[in-house]
């Protein structure tokens, strides 16, 4: 155990692991108190049926949370041993309901002794311990169930990565990064055109000096994200320009870059964000969905090919979908 005092918690499910393997070896010497031939791990199906006879697969399941595909198999061993059988349904014949067998049914009444007498016991095990495991178990699955580990666990590392990623202004030695993140992202979706070669190659010509931005991601010292403001003739910004380097994407660097560039267009008094993109990059959608840009359909011509979706943030309004 000498492993799971020094990972602690983390290792979570190795140490359910761990006391899975544990119990269900003892519960096999169990079974063979009872004399009962069913492996541990077909007791909540045979016991489901024998409860509550009638049910499809589906329904057993549903009941005791497992998958279609196992709940099959586990029916389809239990039907070689004689103990269930699988009949047409009495209402439905399109379904095939599962049933115990002759040999199924005279196991039933030992089992639910079984059942009984490992309750008790259970109940007493649970009862030497300071925290109830099975009390605490229901606490767990029902936290997990409103927010996953996985989910957690991505918030912990968003908050570690976001407070290493520092939002730099644009500076004329970050050119090439600028056009290097976004034609990667472009020719593995499209073609580079001549309208993104002009403002990728003369940036300052073509973005600052009309009143726009650029904003670059630096990332463990290196250049690995970038987005821009560029002004429109309503004194309103178009969102554009943005890529981050696939190396470092999943980590939340996009949307530090959109929050910085909104956050910067709301300083400068700017009442309206303008974007173009296309409906086959749906992470990038998600990402402007996330940041409170809508679809729209008042926007001029794109004179991209690309692009075949047009979205907007109104910054006037503070309700996003975050």
């Amino acid at each position: 155990m000498d492993f799971f005092d020094e990972v602690g918690p983390s290792a979570l499910g190795s140490r359910l692991r761990h006391l899975t393997d544990l119990v269900t070896s003892q519960a096999a010497q169990i079974y063979g108190l009872y004399h009962v031939a069913i492996e541990p791990r077909w007791f909540p199906v045979f016991y489901t049926v024998a409860s509550a006879p009638g049910r499809h697969v589906g329904e057993i399941a549903e009941r005791i949370g497992q998958t279609h595909a196992a709940v099959s198999q586990v029916v389809k061993e239990l039907a070689r041993h004689e103990l269930v059988c699988v009949q047409r349904g009495q209402v439905d014949q399109r379904r095939s309901v599962v049933a115990l067998t002759e040999k199924g049914t005279a196991l039933w009444p030992v089992l639910q002794q079984q059942v009984s007498d490992v309750r008790q016991a259970s109940e007493a095990l649970l009862a030497e311990t300071r925290h109830n495991l099975w009390l605490a178990l229901g606490e767990i699955e029902y936290a997990l169930s409103q927010r996953s580990l996985t989910s957690r666990v991505k918030a912990i590392r968003d908050a570690r990565v976001g407070s290493q990623v520092k939002v730099l202004a644009y500076e004329s030695q970050y050119q090439p990064d600028f056009k290097q993140l976004n034609v990667e992202w472009i020719e593995r979706y499209f073609r580079v055109e001549e309208a993104d070669l002009k403002a990728l190659d003369h940036p300052e010509e073509y973005i600052l000096q009309r009143g726009g931005h650029i904003f670059l991601a630096r990332y463990q010292d290196r250049i690995v994200g970038t987005c821009a403001l560029l002004l429109l003739d309503d004194g309103s910004f178009e969102l554009a320009k943005m890529a981050v380097s696939p190396a470092v994407q999943g980590l939340g660097i996009g949307l530090r870059l959109g929050e910085a560039a909104i956050a910067h267009a709301r300083r400068l008094g700017a009442r309206r964000l303008y974007l173009e993109s296309n409906t086959k990059l749906t992470p990038a959608l998600q990402l402007y969905h996330k940041l409170g840009f809508r679809k729209t359909v008042a926007g001029q011509p794109s004179p991209y090919e690309r692009c075949n979706i047009q979205m907007e943030l109104l910054l006037g309004s503070e309700q996003t979908d975050k």
